[in-house]
């Protein structure tokens, strides 16, 4: 009988657990500040694939900024996290008596951190050219400086983008060569390669190095300089973190160029939707446009989100580019003094009207043991929104937890 009764007891708790846990997503639909119908919630069990919550899963929203996990996630199936950006610098002639007889071709390659203030442990392109020609004995460039952006076609700015945002450093675009993040200050730099020459031309007269500017016949191209980026894991993890569209937009279109085709947006975007069609994805409703989610003719729905999120669990670096719960980058202010902080990674994305969430519930080597994605379109108050995310997620988990624990209990029972 003594045997019996904690088996009951736990019985008992787990009836009334249910019924709670099957009101969360009613409760969290009829939450102040959103609106039920344009609201999706899916979180899922990595370890059996079983459904903890879900609502609206297969219904078709603006995803905002959780485009970005869908970007990173498909570069890192054509490029290895370890891979650089090469910028590679030319002369076109032989240097006589100091006078180089010939350009200084700059060659894009689409490197969203060339000469970021983001990344750490970026290296000066422009110093490096200067000190390159230094060290050949060119006091002089006969020709002119050349700036080659052809990786990419097409335009610098998705046309889908709203004009109100094309001012703004968050809405600069992505150019062949991106150049100090393509923006002074909070504005947006419409010409890169503008800025680059005067930076350059700044560098070169540091080392008395002076531009004559000529027009000159190019020989063959010799190497100059091959500057590289950080890894592709940083500037991925950069991304993420601080919710760069110019770095997205970049990672996209170089999708494309990795695929064999011209990095213009619209043929990265077709490319990429090509790609998870090819790995069974969810696709009913799904419309990518961009790579940064600044489109708001972007859709997704939260079960092709979670099928994206399920194809990389494994990979421990593309888990490490989520902002960590009350502690990093988006989400620093968000479950702080739960259970869940440090221990819930997830982008987010907002525009107006609009709060999302894409990410993994983390266990303590931080392995994603769960997937969880919240779309929030057509808001009517953000911060009544996210505090019903945070109590439907510590709700989930609470009553995760409880589950787990009598599992554990019935197992070590022998039933």
């Amino acid at each position: 009988m003594k045997l019996r009764i904690p088996y009951i007891f736990i019985l008992i708790l787990l009836l009334l657990t249910l019924p709670a846990r099957a009101d969360i997503t009613g409760e969290f639909s009829r939450s102040r500040g959103l609106n039920g119908d344009k609201s999706s919630l899916l979180i899922i069990d990595l370890a059996n694939g079983s459904t903890l919550a879900e609502l609206n899963a297969d219904k078709p929203l603006i995803p905002a900024s959780i485009m970005k996990c869908v970007t990173t996630a498909t570069l890192l199936d054509r490029m290895s996290e370890d891979a650089r950006f090469h910028t590679r610098v030319y002369t076109t002639g032989p240097v006589r008596d100091g006078v180089l007889e010939g350009n200084v071709v700059v060659v894009g390659s689409g490197d969203p951190s060339l000469n970021s203030r983001h990344v750490d442990g970026n290296s000066d392109i422009c110093a490096e050219i200067a000190e390159a020609l230094a060290r050949e004995g060119v006091s002089t460039i006969g020709g002119r400086i050349v700036v080659d952006e052809e990786v990419w076609s097409g335009p610098a700015i998705p046309p889908s983008w709203m004009s109100g945002d094309l001012p703004h450093a968050y809405g600069t675009g992505s150019h062949g060569l991106n150049f100090e993040d393509n923006a002074s200050g909070s504005r947006s730099v419409s010409n890169p390669a503008a800025v680059f020459d005067t930076r350059l031309r700044s560098a070169l007269s540091r080392r008395g190095i002076t531009v004559a500017g000529e027009s000159v016949r190019e020989g063959e191209r010799q190497l100059l300089v091959d500057h590289q980026s950080v890894p592709l894991d940083e500037i991925m993890r950069s991304c993420m973190m601080r919710s760069d569209n110019q770095y997205a937009e970049a990672l996209l279109r170089t999708y494309a160029v990795e695929s064999g085709a011209k990095g213009n947006t619209s043929d990265a975007a077709a490319r990429e939707t090509s790609y998870w069609k090819k790995h069974k994805a969810p696709m009913s409703g799904v419309n990518i446009i961009d790579g940064s989610g600044l489109s708001r003719q972007n859709r997704v729905t939260a079960r092709f989100m979670a099928h994206v999120l399920s194809k990389r669990a494994d990979n421990p670096y593309y888990a490490s580019f989520f902002p960590l719960a009350g502690q990093e980058g988006t989400l620093k202010n968000f479950l702080v003094d739960t259970p869940l902080e440090g221990y819930v990674a997830m982008k987010t994305g907002s525009m107006k009207g609009i709060q999302c969430y894409a990410g993994y519930k983390l266990d303590d080597d931080y392995a994603p043991t769960h997937i969880i994605v919240v779309m929030l379109n057509d808001m009517t108050n953000r911060s009544a929104a996210r505090e019903a995310v945070r109590r439907a997620l510590l709700e989930v988990f609470d009553n995760n937890e409880t589950d787990s624990k009598t599992n554990d209990y019935n197992d070590n029972r022998g039933n």
